[in-house]
């Protein structure tokens, strides 16, 4: 079974045995290591599963990023904390443009006061958008009338990553060729592997380039057989839905 937390540990420990450097996405930016890994997670739901991750990297020394949104569903202040304590990084989960209904003044303020909040519990120097996929406004949208460089925040995924150089793989849509039904998880990369199970990435470790991003939703991953179900069909129907009426309007031509 794919997506479980169990196939989690055996990808992660596939990783440690080709002796990359595990970076925060801070550090990377501010000092990249030749042969790194960014583990980046997106806690879009159930927190306690970015704990569960949480725990795991840190009982191989492995550090990660974990941005939260503004929302109960990921916003779980003892969760935060705890994986601060454990020595990730924290970062924000901005959406700003799909609550505030793509009123821009009202969005910087969301930001601001998200931001602001949130380095009340931890120290944020990164920051990434959420996707919203069945919104029609893009948060990072938001940067063409303001600069989140003004707040302190030295790098956002989308922006300040060359991805023709770092090789990234996403979890969306669960699965790890999803960016045929991805709205806003999408890269511009020169690299042409491609894989679909976790199983096929461990297959093949020996031939990952040298710095790579990867990330996580742990909301989807799960070792409870009736979550996992769960999860499964949510995913599976979300899938048709984006690539139907959201994936196909905004990419018409890249769908292969």
């Amino acid at each position: 079974m794919d997506f479980t937390v169990k196939k989690y540990k055996e990808l992660l420990k596939s990783l440690v045995n080709q002796n990359y450097t595990f970076q925060t996405f801070d550090e990377f930016i501010t000092d990249p290591s030749s042969k790194s890994i960014v583990l980046r997670h997106d806690v879009d739901l159930l927190p306690y599963n970015s704990l569960a991750f949480a725990k795991i990297q840190a009982e191989h020394n492995i550090k990660g990023t974990y941005y939260f949104r503004a929302v109960p569903e990921s916003w779980n202040e003892d969760v935060i904390l705890e994986i601060l304590d454990l020595g990730h990084e924290i970062g924000y989960h901005y959406e700003c443009l799909t609550t505030c209904n793509g009123d821009l003044k009202k969005g910087i303020r969301d930001f601001e006061d998200n931001l602001m909040a949130l380095r009340k519990l931890a120290p944020v120097s990164t920051i990434c958008m959420h996707g919203s996929p069945m919104s029609k406004y893009d948060s990072k949208d938001l940067w063409k009338t303001y600069d989140y460089k003004n707040y302190d925040i030295i790098a956002e995924p989308y922006f300040d990553v060359n991805f023709e150089n770092v090789f990234y793989l996403t979890d969306t849509g669960r699965r790890w060729d999803g960016h045929k039904v991805s709205v806003r998880d999408r890269v511009q990369s020169s690299f042409n592997k491609v894989f679909h199970s976790t199983d096929d990435i461990i297959n093949k470790i020996d031939t990952l380039p040298s710095t790579i991003m990867f990330t996580f939703h742990p909301q989807r991953w799960n070792d409870n057989t009736l979550l996992w179900t769960k999860e499964l069909l949510l995913q599976n129907t979300k899938n048709i839905v984006k690539k139907l009426f959201f994936v196909q309007k905004q990419h018409p031509l890249n769908q292969s």
